[in-house]
């Protein structure tokens, strides 16, 4: 048997810093179909799986793929999916299946240029506002944007614990430069991983209520199989899990798979703060774009202008309150993205007219240089 953690200093790219990082969260089933530029997350599970007691299936579509992990996760298995633009449009109605039925599972989107088969090599951050709302109805989401090879191996650590805390299905939106850029990652021993797992069904099995929510909001999770009274269904469902086509069920089933997340975001949402204590402009940005906007604030603080950062580590949910805070003291936002303004959107709403807000960005096939943001700066001052 393989280690499931291969401890150590490596030269990895994105995709297989990703793919280790699952396998040292305990991700033990893995169905994807290959599609640049997340292929190679693919192909490393493909192998790394059978040595650690894991299953690796090559599904016949991305629809199959989302479904063949939600089952393996009511199963009792870690479970995890990757894919890109074209294939993220095909997950999402098993997508809302598993934010319905309150399924742990962990999907991958690799972006590249869109819409369609667009830039099927080249980087985006076009999928961010597909992300939120891509599937039908009224839901929360969780999703994460790494920076770094190193960030996405401990990201995808993260995205697990999070959805087996909450039940639910985590996104870990990367961008192609990042899964094909290739650094050092140093992966820890399995002792200093700190792993969680989703609340476990307790008592008797003929009165237990599959979605009656914990303490937290969360409620306690039955594996098929284990004897205890499981109903899976997208239909609207009552605590039992069975179809109640009411309008009273739809509130109750709405507020219990939102409430969840609202209730717990100071526990969810992360940023990293640089350089923003006296900055007047706040540069806002994720993923590689907050590379290019780390270099962007040294540079203008270097020609005497005050810019800080706000990366976003999760975008969603959408860390309102902070930008809302920031929005008191600094002069503008500047967000740094590469798309056309999906996440500058929201920092308009959140900024609420006290602060003017700015987009440096375009639609995706090459990343956003320092000197581009550094420009949009300067012809602020």
């Amino acid at each position: 048997m393989e280690p499931a953690v291969l401890t150590g200093e490596h030269f990895l790219n994105g995709d297989v810093a990703c793919a280790e990082g699952a396998l040292a969260a305990g991700c033990r089933f893995f169905a994807g179909y290959p599609i640049t530029p997340a292929t190679e997350i693919a192909e490393h599970m493909s192998k790394r799986l059978p040595g650690v007691g894991g299953v690796f299936i090559q599904m016949e579509d991305e629809i199959s793929a989302m479904a063949a992990i939600i089952g393996a996760s009511c199963a009792g298995v870690k479970s995890m999916t990757a894919t890109s633009g074209p294939g993220f449009s095909l997950m999402m109605e098993n997508i809302g299946l598993g934010i319905a039925m309150e399924t742990p599972c962990v999907l991958v989107n690799v972006q590249r240029a869109g819409p369609s088969t667009g830039l099927p090599t080249l980087g985006a951050q076009g999928d961010m506002m597909q992300a939120r709302w891509g599937s039908h109805g009224h839901y929360e989401i969780i999703a994460l944007s790494p920076c770094s090879p190193q960030e996405i191996f401990y990201q995808t650590i993260t995205a697990f614990n999070l959805s087996e805390t909450y039940r639910i299905p985590v996104l870990i939106m990367a961008d192609e430069i990042v899964g094909h850029l290739a650094e050092r990652v140093i992966i820890p021993q399995s002792s200093k991983i700190s792993l969680q797992s989703r609340p476990r069904a307790k008592g008797r099995k003929d009165r237990f209520k599959p979605f009656h929510p914990g303490a937290n909001g969360v409620a306690p999770m039955a594996h098929a199989g284990e004897g205890y009274m499981v109903h899976f269904t997208g239909l609207t469902h009552d605590e039992r899990g069975y179809p109640a086509m009411t309008a009273d069920a739809q509130a109750e089933m709405i507020e219990r798979i939102t409430g969840k997340i609202q209730r717990n975001l100071d526990k969810i949402i992360q940023v990293e703060r640089y350089r923003l204590e006296d900055a007047d402009i706040a540069l806002v940005s994720y993923g590689i774009s907050s590379r290019s906007s780390l270099a962007a604030v040294d540079e203008a603080r270097e020609r005497g202008v005050k810019a800080g950062l706000l990366r976003l580590i999760t975008v969603w949910p959408f860390p309102e309150q902070i930008v809302r805070e920031l929005a008191k003291r600094v002069k503008r936002f500047i967000t740094v993205e590469l798309n056309l303004g999906q996440i500058h959107l929201e920092v308009q709403r959140c900024a609420e007219g006290r602060a003017p807000c700015l987009l440096v960005g375009h639609a995706g096939g090459a990343v956003i240089t320092p000197e581009d943001i550094v420009k949009k700066i300067l012809e602020q001052t």
